[in-house]
């Protein structure tokens, strides 16, 4: 059910040892498997539960499943969504998951299913006009929140302590909004949770790309400048750590698809100051990213996607077909989704 797509770079590295990344073990070279997902809708969230369960979900209120590390993929439409686009997943178990729908006043949405998509609960729509919510992620613990971009001045915040009920924090809860000020729905990975404990949102749309931290429950939000470009449609897209202090924000302007970008910033300390990286290389702004277990650092977007060993420090590329969301259970089970329905499942094996 799927087909293994070797690029330049992969066939260069295989051969001649050139360029291959280094991981903890050792030199590292990635294979991309093709497989069929079933729709051909753009997909552009992405969960990996395990080596076996992954979720997805995108335009046309379409989702994906599978339980076997993708060599069968099982899709549908949420029944009354077929106008919406699903631009984050959560998923608790191959039963039960959850998706968020973007779009302005009603069209943000959080639907969830304990059967495998057989049947959907709505148990949230927002009635709020000028919100539009771009992200969301949950605790362990089934608490969660979503961001939403800024209304008069305001950013506001949905909670959940039991992924039942979701209601919004009051006014004032986060830092107030730059004019303009707001989230990228590009993957569905500007808000995350660390450590099962703090919380992360990164910004942009405005003049200076921020990132938001709750260090702990019921303390207050802190925000520290990210040095990516800032402007309308420029700024935070993606955020991913591989532990609570060592983490990356990347993004850039998306209005400027051909240009080789400065869009990449490192954190240290779990988000309190930032500094700039190297480009992952590709051309244009970066949507998703992910570490991968051991400390693989993915990057994708509409200009390709790239891989890195070193925080970001230096880059090697991976594909240069349009991907929209990465997300990893191990090296050896990572996956990308894009447009028409495309995923690929990536194997991160030691170079010969």
């Amino acid at each position: 059910m799927f087909r293994t797509h070797f690029s330049f770079f992969v066939l260069l590295c295989a051969l001649v040892y050139a360029g291959c990344g280094s991981s903890e073990e050792g030199p590292v070279v990635p294979v991309l498997h093709m497989q069929e997902s079933g729709t051909d809708e753009l997909l552009i969230g992405l969960h990996a539960v395990s080596d076996r369960i992954v979720w997805a979900a995108g335009t046309g209120g379409s989702y994906a499943w599978t339980d076997d590390g993708g060599a069968i993929w099982h899709a549908g439409t949420a029944p009354g969504a077929d106008s919406l686009q699903f631009r984050d997943v959560h998923a608790v178990s191959l039963d039960e998951a959850y998706l968020l729908s973007i779009g302005p006043g009603e069209d943000s949405r959080i639907y969830r299913t304990v059967d495998r998509g057989a049947s959907w609960q709505m148990l949230f729509q927002n009635d709020i006009d000028a919100a539009f919510f771009d992200c969301f992620d949950f605790r362990e613990d089934g608490s969660g929140f979503a961001f939403s971009d800024a209304v008069d001045g305001e950013f506001p915040l949905l909670y959940t302590e039991d992924g039942d009920v979701w209601r919004v924090l009051p006014e004032g809860t986060l830092p107030s909004a730059q004019p303009g000020e707001g989230g990228f729905a590009a993957s569905g990975t500007c808000l995350i949770v660390l450590d099962d404990q703090a919380v992360l949102i990164g910004t942009g749309n405005a003049a200076m790309p921020r990132a938001f931290r709750n260090e702990e429950r019921g303390n207050a939000w802190t925000s520290s400048d990210v040095p990516l470009p800032g402007g309308e449609a420029a700024g935070v897209t993606t955020l991913a750590f591989r532990d609570a202090r060592h983490g990356v924000a990347l993004g850039g302007d998306l209005t400027a698809p051909e240009a080789i970008q400065q869009n990449v910033a490192v954190t240290d300390d779990g988000g309190s100051t930032w500094r700039l990286a190297s480009s992952p290389g590709f051309p244009g702004a970066v949507y998703g990213a992910t570490y991968v277990p051991g400390g693989i650092l993915i990057a994708t977007g509409p200009g390709g996607a790239a891989f890195s060993v070193d925080d970001a420090q230096t880059w090697s590329p991976l594909d240069s077909l349009t991907w929209w969301s990465v997300d990893a259970a191990s090296p050896d089970a990572v996956w990308m989704v894009g447009p028409e329905g495309r995923i690929a499942r990536i194997s991160f094996r030691p170079a010969p």
